[in-house]
């Protein structure tokens, strides 16, 4: 890595704690500044790209942020699972992973696929493009979990793959949203539970 591809990596890390605890609309270039200790001209000469203003630098610094946060999460549940063998094993250990970590989550300010949903309505169109395409990559992680379940003989032939795996985004998510409004594990215990009887029920012998 040269040292221009270590720096943009630092700006990246540390715009993607500023985005996610504080929002688009509330992070300013001054906050990049500060959180990295480079000026303007040290920021822009790592992003700026022709025909961009000082928005386009930012959107293009958010979008990084975006991925690199969403990285961050999926690397530290690979992390969690690539040790376990059984398929049903392998999603309850997601469960146990956001139910240890949704009061101390693994990217300061929360998950950041639900906090830039909630932000990119129409007014950033290419970071809602990016969260979308999280959520596609999360549904698709789970489907092929399920294929290969099935191929194994651990999972349900005539399981709906696609509809366990929005059931199963959206069971985490509201009980992360619940959990972090109320400062209480208590909301996602009780969605943990729920998501815990439906992998349970993904068996062959239910």
């Amino acid at each position: 890595m040269t040292k221009s591809e270590k720096t943009k990596l630092f700006i990246i890390e540390k715009a993607a704690a500023l985005f996610n605890r504080k929002g688009y609309n509330g992070t300013s270039m001054s906050d990049i500044m500060e959180a990295t200790g480079l000026s303007k001209g040290g920021i822009y000469g790592n992003f700026k790209r022709d025909g961009l203003d000082k928005n386009g630098v930012k959107d293009e610094i958010a979008i990084a942020a975006f991925q690199h946060a969403v990285e961050q999460v999926y690397e530290a549940i690979r992390e969690r699972t690539s040790v376990i063998e059984h398929t049903l094993d392998k999603l309850k250990a997601v469960v146990y992973f956001y139910r240890e970590r949704v009061l101390n989550p693994p990217v300061e300010g929360g998950c950041p696929i639900q906090n830039s949903a909630i932000e990119s309505d129409d007014m950033l169109p290419v970071l809602r493009e990016k969260v979308q395409s999280a959520l596609a990559e999360w549904e698709r992680r789970i489907t092929r979990t399920l294929e290969k379940g099935i191929e194994k003989g651990e999972v349900k032939a005539d399981v709906d793959k696609q509809e366990f795996a929005t059931l199963f985004i959206g069971t985490l998510e509201g009980g992360i949203l619940l959990a972090r409004a109320q400062n209480s594990i208590k909301p996602f215990e009780v969605m943990s539970k729920q998501l815990l009887w439906m992998i349970e029920n993904l068996s062959p012998n239910k």
